[in-house]
Formats: C-alpha cells, sequence, structure tokens
C-alpha cells in the first residue's frame, strides 16, 4: 500500500471517481432539498481555477495509484483566509483516518501560500464532517446545542499556526502563549 498526495486540479481524470461519488452522496443527503438541481448545482458552484494556485489548491489522496481522498481551498473573504471545500474520502476507504490526513495537508499548504485562517462550512446533515472539524481545533461559528437543520450551513474557522507560533491575518508570525 503505496499513498501519496498529489496536488492537481478538479478537472484531472483522477478526480473523477471521487466527486462523482461526493455529487451522488450530496443527492442522497440532500435530495431537492435546496432545488430541483441539487448536488450538480452544488458541486458545479466554482470554476475548477478558484482551486488553483496562488489563491488554491485541489488535492488528492492517492494509494496505488487511485484518488482514495481529496479536498481543495480557495480564497476567501480576505487575503488572509483561505476556505477549505470537498473534503472527502471514497466510501470503500472509510474508517482509516484519511479525511484527517487530507484535512492536515489542506491546512499545511494554507500555510505554505500564505493564510493565517482556515473557514469553511459543511451542511446540516453531515455529521461526520462536523465531527472531524471539532476534532481538528476548528471553532464552530454557531451555537451547537441548536438543531443543525434551523442553521443549514454550519460554518467553522481554524487559525493556523507553525509549531508554537501563530500566524496573524497581517502574516506576521507571533509566539503562542502557554505552550
Amino acid at each position: 500500500m503505496s499513498d501519496r498526495f498529489y496536488y492537481t486540479t478538479p478537472l484531472d481524470p483522477l478526480a473523477r471517481p471521487l466527486i462523482d461519488e461526493l455529487t451522488l452522496e450530496y443527492d442522497s443527503r440532500y435530495g431537492s432539498f435546496y432545488d430541483a438541481e441539487g448536488a450538480t448545482m452544488e458541486m458545479n458552484r466554482y470554476q475548477p481555477d478558484v482551486f488553483a494556485p496562488p489563491n488554491g489548491n485541489f488535492l488528492l489522496l492517492l494509494r496505488d495509484g487511485q484518488a482514495i481522498a481529496g479536498g481543495a481551498f480557495m480564497r476567501h473573504a480576505d487575503e488572509g483566509t483561505t476556505e477549505v471545500k470537498r473534503v472527502w474520502t471514497h466510501s470503500g476507504y472509510r474508517r482509516q483516518g484519511l479525511a484527517k490526513r487530507v484535512l492536515l495537508e489542506l491546512e499545511e499548504q494554507a500555510l505554505r501560500q500564505g493564510y493565517a485562517r482556515i473557514y469553511l462550512t459543511t451542511g446540516f446533515r453531515q455529521p461526520e464532517a462536523v465531527g472531524l472539524y471539532l476534532t481538528n481545533g476548528y471553532t464552530a461559528l454557531f451555537d451547537t446545542s441548536v438543531d443543525p437543520e434551523t442553521i443549514r450551513k454550519l460554518p467553522f474557522e481554524k487559525h493556523l499556526t507553525v509549531g508554537r507560533f501563530a500566524v496573524q491575518p497581517t502574516g506576521r508570525v507571533t509566539a503562542l502563549h502557554g505552550i
């Protein structure tokens, strides 16, 4: 078993099986909750170039040459903030910690590209994603005691750190206290 990260584009043929499965998953969880086009519209919401450097990136985790997990990020509201999108593990490879590996790699790449903060949203019918973000240092920007269906889009944030240092939105690095 040989795993490796591969930075590419959503148009890469290696990404197609993951993207197709994610689209089906969105359809099965949300149906036509949002509109008649459902998951297809959601998956086509962003042009592939928003996930290209210098403002974004698109990552696949390959095992023996096949994509088993992936994710992406793109610039958010300001220069210091990126938005993580589409962290996904192929259904045949779940429960191996792959989404966490992808998330951590995306965080490291976001740091390398100069970002100090990650923002993301997940859907109210994705408790696995909520758990992933909460257990990996993300702060919920919503009241977690409220029924998620009433909120619908669940926002999170995380301020990135390098070792014992925090990267500020200005790009300045400051020491973390208490470490």
